[in-house]
């Protein structure tokens, strides 16, 4: 259950990037899509695992945390004071913890809060 589960996401994720990746012209942009999705499919699956996710929530918990993972990538890449950093990823971890709030029940969010903490 857990590999089809794991290769649902996989080729998700595949299918995801190669549009993506489409889209974007420059190597730099591919590379930088390349690395979030693969943040992003890492994170998913230790979260399907501690979290115990339903099926139903694996898709909306990746496309959070990809777009987690990505905000977090530029925020890191780009040219801007430690302040401004600071300031951007504790309001992109904010987002990230309403998002899974809302989106999953109090003991999966607890589960979640203990992993955030590994």
């Amino acid at each position: 259950m857990k590999k089809i589960i794991t290769l649902c996401l996989f080729a998700f994720a595949l299918l995801l990037g190669t549009q993506t990746a489409a889209a974007q012209d420059s190597k730099t942009d591919k590379e930088a899509n390349a690395i979030i999705e693969a943040n992003a499919i890492k994170t998913t699956k230790g979260l399907i695992k501690f979290v115990r996710l339903e099926k139903d929530k694996t898709e909306e918990v990746y496309e959070i945390v990809t777009e987690h993972t990505s905000a977090l990538y530029f925020i890191e890449n780009e040219n801007s004071t430690d302040k401004e950093s600071f300031i951007k990823t504790t309001a992109a971890n904010e987002k990230l913890d309403n998002q899974m709030k809302n989106l999953l029940n109090k003991e999966q969010f607890n589960r979640y809060k203990a992993f955030k903490k590994r």
